[in-house]
């Protein structure tokens, strides 16, 4: 007898994974696979044991969204009044499901120098059997802020494809500071990393529009992360040490009180100490 295992997360409930049945009606993410059996004295859900069928989902038409949501990203004139994270999630709830497929996660910045608070993103999915009504692409763009002139768009109704891709000013170069790929999806790897990097976009302008896998230009990889706690790269410690003189304790200690690095679980002190010696 050969038995094979299917893995899903159990926490992608409706939350973040949602859709359409092929009869219209909503699903609720993965607890709509599960079953609904239950320890009758713990009450604890019976989510590791279920008999499944696993087809591929034939579903040609897809979207790909990301977008930084913080005060430094937002529309509004008032940081006060500018949307979270969250917020922008709930926002977008409910739109999951005019989909057949949907999700929609937060993700962390991990390229802010680590004296910045921590960005965060929204990253939402979808795919369809077609192109949904250009009002609800609208809708989407308007939760993440594609809006105004400092979103450049492409559109091809006939493919059913469009692109949006908004560009900020910000630490003296331009940005992607959120972006919307429908229809053609497949320069989801440099896109996905520009905008995720912080990456400069400078030289890229309208070639953002460009369809296809290939980047138009070299995206620049992104630096090394040497302590994640506080978020430190590997060229922010080279430009910190190239200025700082003394001992190699000195130098050391000049990085901790600087950068932070070093200073929380102390796993990158090896590194850090090895960088510093050479």
């Amino acid at each position: 007898l050969a038995l094979s295992l299917a893995y899903i997360a159990m926490h992608w409930g409706e939350e973040s994974l949602s859709g359409r049945s092929s009869t219209g009606e909503p699903l609720t993410g993965v607890n709509a696979l599960t079953s609904s059996a239950y320890c009758p004295s713990s009450k604890q859900p019976e989510l590791k044991h279920a008999a499944v069928k696993i087809l591929k989902a034939e579903l040609p038409w897809s979207l790909l969204c990301m977008a930084w949501i913080d005060p430094a990203s937002a529309s509004a004139t008032d940081p006060a009044d500018a949307p979270d994270a969250l917020s922008t999630r709930e926002a977008l709830k409910p739109l999951m499901k005019r989909f057949s497929f949907a999700s929609c996660v937060l993700f962390a910045g991990r390229a802010a120098p680590s004296t910045a608070p921590p960005r965060t993103g929204v990253l939402f999915r979808a795919a369809d059997h077609q192109a949904p009504p250009d009002a609800l692409l609208d809708e989407i763009e308007t939760c993440l802020g594609l809006i105004g002139s400092d979103t450049l768009r492409y559109a091809d109704r006939r493919r059913g494809q469009r692109r949006a891709m908004r560009l900020v000013r910000r630490g003296g170069s331009n940005k992607l500071d959120a972006f919307a790929l429908a229809g053609d999806t497949s320069a989801e790897p440099w896109i996905k990393a520009l905008l995720q990097n912080e990456l400069p976009a400078d030289s890229y302008g309208r070639l953002l529009l460009v369809p296809g896998a290939k980047a138009p230009l070299a995206v620049r990889p992104a630096s090394k992360q040497i302590c994640a706690c506080h978020n430190v790269s590997e060229v922010a410690i080279v430009a910190h040490l190239a200025n700082t003189k003394g001992t190699h304790e000195q130098r050391l200690t000049s990085l901790q009180t600087s950068l932070k690095c070093g200073t929380n679980c102390g796993s990158c002190l090896p590194e850090l100490r090895r960088m510093v010696r050479a």
